[in-house]
């Protein structure tokens, strides 16, 4: 086999897409954390502006949501970078 025999064959192999199939499950999964944790983020309005409510400030939204949302982009970072091994 020769040399130019090799580089088309080499060219051949990096066609096709940048990222594997792992690569996109783990985006999912990031972007699934990620609305989870909005989703855990949202509420807490009350129906009167001039009556304070507490509730802002409950375990789901000043903790637990913030704490999803980081692991979110997280998984997002680790998804892009990450190469699987063949």
């Amino acid at each position: 086999m020769d040399k130019n025999a090799k580089e088309v064959n080499v060219a051949e192999d990096q066609k096709g897409f940048v990222l594997e199939k792992k690569n996109y499950i783990l985006i999912g999964v990031g972007f699934l954390l990620l609305i989870i944790g909005f989703i855990l983020l949202s509420g807490g309005k009350s129906s009167d502006p001039a009556v304070y409510n507490p509730e802002i400030f409950s375990f789901r939204r000043i903790t637990l949501a913030p704490i999803v949302i980081l692991l979110g982009f997280i998984t997002e970072i680790f998804a892009i970078v990450w190469k699987p091994k063949k």
